[in-house]
């Protein structure tokens, strides 16, 4: 069921998952094609569901031979608050960066950009855009993000209203960031605003 927190019973142990990695891997690849937007030069959002979060579970567990219970359920904390419940979503936001002079420049000047992260909805009977801005959950913004300096992942989560799936569900939509380094914004795709409105109605 989409929306359902995993547990350890969905986590298929070292040996049956290698059974399963190649076909699960070009499936979830095929999958975040569809959720993976980007914004402005630097910033890439991956929209997350079960399946993703269960991805990352699966490949920590698989990179760092993580076998017992205890382990598994440490990274069930840490991710399950990704998999979307109806009327929400959950994006990882990356911060791409591939040479060290460039981590130098930018993360100093995107010091509180994960609190700069917005949903902009066309308003209702053509007013101006709802905008609805992300939440970063607490105990990933203690990890992540320093005084000086931002981490290149951050969590974001939406919570989004009826009145608001439906204005989604029309759209168009645009995912954007209002930060004073970094004023960005992009309009989903019709495929991506269709993979999300999924999961706004908890759909699998």
């Amino acid at each position: 069921m989409s929306g359902a927190k995993l547990t350890i019973a969905d986590i298929a142990d070292l040996r049956a998952y290698e059974r399963e990695r190649d076909s699960f891997r070009e499936r979830i690849i095929e999958l975040k094609k569809r959720r993976r937007v980007g914004v402005g030069p630097v910033v890439t959002f991956v929209f997350e569901n079960r399946d993703t979060v269960r991805f990352q579970i699966q490949e920590m567990a698989r990179a760092e031979r993580i076998a017992t219970d205890e382990g598994i359920q440490t990274e069930l904390d840490i991710y399950n608050p990704l998999v979307p419940g109806p009327g929400e979503l959950a994006a990882t936001m990356f911060i791409e960066l591939t040479s060290d002079d460039d981590l130098r420049a930018w993360l100093p000047r995107l010091v509180g950009v994960e609190r700069a992260v917005e949903l902009r909805l066309d308003g209702p009977d053509g007013g101006p855009a709802e905008v609805i801005a992300a939440h970063v959950d607490p105990a990933h913004a203690e990890q992540l993000t320093r005084d000086d300096i931002t981490a290149s992942v951050h969590y974001l989560t939406w919570r989004l209203g009826p009145s608001q799936v439906e204005r989604f569900a029309g759209g168009p939509v645009q995912l954007a960031l209002r930060h004073p380094n970094y004023d960005e914004a992009t309009t989903l795709s019709e495929a991506t605003r269709k993979e999300l409105l999924a999961d706004l109605h908890g759909l699998p």
